[in-house]
């Protein structure tokens, strides 16, 4: 499975979002020059993601978007399923009740696509928006200590 931009630039928006966003607005130009994403892209991203409520628009001056709801409730798996659609690795008829198989009583690779599918989606529900901006922080924090002590830091890439 290869996800595209929809979610790979609409996670990072996301994660922009709750960490610069809490209670206010964010605009979208903001996210756009922090990210280097398109204005025009992240407007058509954040239209999905409003769509499957997980963030609202405010309107008017200091208007732009905000998290429809707790980071800590809110998975990277639900951000790309509403942005990408299914997460399947592998589309198998054996796990569809409405699709059909010649070989689907005799497949054994099923087995495989099943756990790799059963795999992705664990990966992408366990890990939360709220984690994602403590590690955006961290990075930014270690990044930070970095040009402050440029010295220490080249010393320790070594």
């Amino acid at each position: 499975m290869k996800l595209s931009t929809k979610g790979r630039y609409g996670l990072r928006a996301m994660v922009d979002l709750a960490e610069y966003g809490g209670e206010e607005a964010v605009s979208i130009s903001s996210i756009s020059k922090r990210q280097g994403i398109s204005e025009r892209y992240l407007e058509q991203l954040m239209a999905r993601l409003r769509k499957a409520g997980l963030v609202k628009s405010i309107r008017g001056a200091g208007g732009g978007y905000i998290v429809a709801r707790n980071p800590d409730d809110i998975s990277a798996g639900e951000i790309l399923r509403a942005l990408e659609g299914d997460l399947e690795a592998v589309s198998c008829a054996a796990f569809h009740e409405d699709e059909t198989c010649g070989a689907q009583d005799i497949c054994v690779t099923k087995y495989v696509w099943k756990r790799i599918n059963e795999s992705i989606q664990h990966t992408v529900d366990s890990i939360y928006l709220s984690q994602l901006v403590e590690e955006s922080r961290s990075k930014k924090n270690d990044h930070k200590g970095c040009m402050a002590t440029e010295a220490r830091c080249n010393s320790s890439r070594k």
